[in-house]
């Protein structure tokens, strides 16, 4: 087991590029994961772990083990080093570096014939897509989509805002065609949030195989998927304004679906 104090260490140095650096993670194939919850739903969704950084002050080696529950790489570290690393102000002293895994379409499994996926386009902030995370984790629906991403998946502030449902969730990625493809292949309606040419929400049917689509507040989603939609879908605002939080009103679709499905799981 290694002990690391300085700052100044090279290893830290390039834990720290790959925290801050997107093409950093991209070309090491790694990110860094805070916080007892979160590393262990990245455990129970079998990401592999090159090394866990801990706080001896905050946490025991005896705990660590037990956290991983095998023999696992470890190094301590000093409070001046996790501090550096640390991304949350609150602080549990336990930090993994973690291997990355390929998000291809290819990839993706339904557990049965009838799936329920939520697909965001172009969404930028890191926090409305932890947030969409969250939301598709409490529906438990069966995979969430990122067309055209303008975030990289495993930046800090995604897997905080997210709280750890980044690893709890079914994460597919490709352009707005590629998963359009997918979808149309696997015979999945298409229902596509949108002002123009649409219906009320809460008269489509999403009982049969659905992917429900969002796209940002600013500019909403592309042609593409207006074009391609199985039925464009709105949700009637009775207010002042005339949107909503992304992942407010994916969660008001997602949760018809469900409540249509009579919240089968």
């Amino acid at each position: 087991m290694k002990e690391i104090t300085s700052i100044q260490n090279s290893y830290i140095k390039n834990l720290l590029k790959i925290q801050e650096k997107s093409r950093e993670r991209k070309k090491q194939g790694l990110f860094l994961v805070e916080g007892k919850r979160e590393i262990s739903l990245a455990i129970a969704a079998n990401y592999e772990f090159e090394d866990v950084l801990f706080l001896e002050s905050f946490i025991s080696e005896d705990e660590v083990l037990h956290l991983f529950n095998q023999n696992i790489n470890r190094t301590i570290i000093s409070k001046e080093v996790y501090q550096k690393l640390a991304y949350r102000a609150s602080t549990e002293g336990i930090i993994g570096v973690v291997k990355g895994k390929d998000f291809s379409l290819k990839n993706i499994v339904f557990k049965d014939e009838n799936p329920l996926i939520l697909v965001a386009e172009g969404i930028e902030k890191p926090g409305n897509i932890g947030a969409l995370l969250r939301t598709a984790d409490a529906a438990n629906i069966d995979a969430v989509f990122i067309a055209d991403p303008k975030s990289d998946l495993y930046n800090s502030n995604i897997i905080r805002s997210s709280v750890g449902c980044i690893f709890t969730n079914q994460i597919g990625v490709g352009s707005s065609a590629e998963i359009i493809a997918f979808l149309q292949e696997n015979n999945i309606d298409i229902f596509a949030t949108t002002l123009q040419n649409s219906n009320e929400y809460h008269q489509e049917n999403y009982k049969k195989p659905t992917a429900i689509v969002v796209g940002t507040e600013a500019t909403g989603l592309s042609e593409i998927w207006r074009e391609k939609a199985t039925q464009n879908i709105n949700i009637p605002m009775q207010g002042k304004i005339d949107s909503m939080n992304v992942s407010v009103a994916a969660a008001i679709v997602i949760f018809e679906a469900k409540r249509q499905r009579n919240f089968k799981k």
